[in-house]
């Protein structure tokens, strides 16, 4: 039997070995092979301060740490009194693909409406790729920075250079806004680059619509890859909330990434964290919804007794790797078989005992499979599917998932492949759902999830990733609202890039939570304007679009921001 303080994804990757784990694109992230470690993230109770033998602590918040350990002591870590649950670090995507002026800040941002607000007092925290800090869009008129500390994850400190990590932390290099200053004045190599320029396009959105916020940015480490973990976002979280509640300041966090691994209810480590962290200090979080809603990366459907049904997807040419979820509900019984392009068929060993791990090679593919069991803090069970090439490139062609209803229950069952900013286009469902198309972990249930729409014709984007339509539309409706998605023009002038994507649509809406707090912690008008009163304010001042009978809806939520008309009373 499977150890079941492992999630799913750790223990097939712990099983599978190293040679062919570092041929999936998701087994190995968080692996170190030269050490042979892991990063991981654990939930706990008491203190783990007794470990030895090459483990390393970073304690979080309540409860949550993070963990690099050998990978011969996991077993016996897991085995600890201690330790609760552990999972694997997952890899995050940006979300890519006239917003002011739709979003309703002219109004509070000129001094002529009678309530001029700026974000003055309040930091806006930018967790991404990093930001050009000499850019003139992140600096006062008198030439210094708004950025009060940034924290490149992935520099490794130079002692020498006064380069150290932030307290607390043991990797990356933290710099304050005295050095960042001294930095601009001599006009020096540069402390820090984007090299994307995906950060400093979100932070350029965000001070447009809080001009005299400050900034904490965070460039999330990608030192294991082209993509920032999980891990990293963990650690950028725990510094922020820690940051501004040292210094008495509330803080709107802005996060651009995500991806699709998970049950997309909020059961994850990640998701579970991030709802914690919404209650240290005064904070609003703010995460897009993601760009899955028209990728065909997702299929759901509903089992029938006595009705076989087949899932099928086209694999795409030159994948080199990929995956597949499959979730269902712990009283449903079926037979699950995969069926390769040539016809070939592999049925699913002990499905109802769940917890093992098995192998089988398909034409040119080897597959890795695992079928889990509830756990602690999930109802759903798992069958995780990975793909791996024998030689160099999968079968291409259509691939079917076969399921034969045994007893069912409930009989929903929800697909999910990889982001599509890893796979081929052409790799999809055949017949694929929109829905329940969010990316985790804007699935938070506490954090404010941002859909994206077209402002210049007020209608729904298709990319933006969708909720649930069948939950509970007012208590748990996401998204939250929509914010201009779809060629935002960044920066000042017909310079500036025109870009699309829900990663983009976000910063406006943390520039709206920063004015409201502004208004009400700073300007005295209400201390407790944060967390939640914040999301609830947005939701009764969003604007409704046109074509929905039905509000909140799973595509923009409550509707699109407005942010003048968030403000209380108005």
């Amino acid at each position: 039997m499977a150890n079941q303080k492992l999630e799913d994804q750790l223990s097939l990757a712990l099983d599978t070995p190293a040679q062919m784990r570092e041929k999936s694109d998701n087994l190995d992230t968080g692996y170190a092979p030269l050490e042979n470690t892991w990063e991981l993230i654990v939930k706990y109770n008491g203190n783990l301060d007794r470990l030895t033998g090459g483990i390393r602590v970073e304690p979080l918040i309540a409860g949550y740490a993070i963990v690099t350990i050998p990978e011969n002591l996991i077993g016996a870590f897991s085995r600890m009194e201690e330790i609760e649950f552990i999972e694997k670090p997952k890899k995050l995507y940006p979300q890519v693909t006239a917003g002011l002026g739709a979003s309703c800040f002219y109004p509070l941002l000129q001094p002529v409406s009678g309530k001029a607000l700026s974000g003055q007092g309040v930091y806006m925290a930018i967790l991404d790729s990093g930001i050009d800090y000499t850019d003139p869009m992140f600096r006062y008129a008198d030439g210094t920075t708004k950025i009060a500390w940034l924290w490149d994850q992935g520099k490794r400190a130079d002692a020498e250079k006064g380069e150290k990590p932030p307290q607390g932390f043991f990797t990356g290099v933290e710099y304050s806004r005295k050095m960042l200053n001294a930095n601009l004045q001599k006009n020096s190599e540069r402390l820090t680059t984007d090299v994307t320029g995906h950060g400093t396009n979100v932070a350029k959105i965000a001070v447009q619509g809080a001009p005299e916020s400050e900034l904490i940015v965070v460039k999330l480490d990608t030192a294991r890859g082209t993509y920032p973990s999980t891990v990293s976002l963990l650690r950028a979280f725990t510094y922020v909330a820690k940051k501004a509640q040292a210094e008495n300041m509330p803080v709107a966090i802005n996060l651009s990434y995500g991806n699709t691994y998970g049950a997309h209810d909020g059961s994850s480590l990640l998701e579970r964290f991030i709802d914690n962290i919404t209650e240290v200090g005064r904070n609003v979080i703010c995460i897009g919804a993601g760009n899955e809603g028209a990728s065909a990366g997702h299929f759901a459907g509903k089992l029938s007794e006595n009705e076989i049904q087949r899932i099928s997807f086209a694999m795409g040419t030159y994948e080199r790797s990929f995956s597949l979820q499959l979730w269902k509900w712990y009283a449903d019984r079926m037979d699950i078989s995969i069926l390769s392009p040539a016809g070939e068929q592999y049925l699913i060993r002990n499905q109802d005992a769940g917890g093992e791990a098995q192998q089988a090679v398909m034409e040119q593919t080897k597959l890795l499979i695992f079928s889990g069991k509830p756990q602690p803090y999930r109802k759903r069970e798992e069958v995780y599917i990975d793909f791996i090439p024998v030689e160099t490139y999968l079968n291409t062609g259509i691939w079917t998932i076969e399921i034969t209803p045994r007893r069912i229950a409930n009989g929903e069952l929800r697909l999910y492949m990889p982001s599509a900013v890893v796979r081929s286009e052409n790799t999809r469902f055949l017949l694929p759902s929109p829905a329940q198309t969010l990316t985790i972990p804007s699935t938070a249930q506490k954090v404010i999830t941002v859909g994206a729409y077209n402002a210049y014709v007020r209608s729904y984007a298709a990319f933006s990733g969708r909720g649930d339509a069948d939950s509970d539309r007012a208590e748990n409706s996401k998204p939250d609202l929509a914010a201009p998605g779809v060629n935002i023009r960044i920066g000042e002038g017909e310079g500036g890039a025109v870009v699309s994507g829900t990663s983009y649509a976000t910063p406006f809406v943390t520039a709206a939570a920063a004015l409201l707090m502004e208004y009400g912690i700073v300007q005295g008008n209400d201390p407790f304007l944060y967390g939640e009163k914040v999301k609830a304010y947005l939701h009764a001042g969003a604007r409704q679009l046109p074509g929905y009978d039905i509000w909140p809806n799973d595509q923009v939520g409550w509707g699109a921001l407005c942010v003048s008309e968030s403000l209380p009373g108005e």
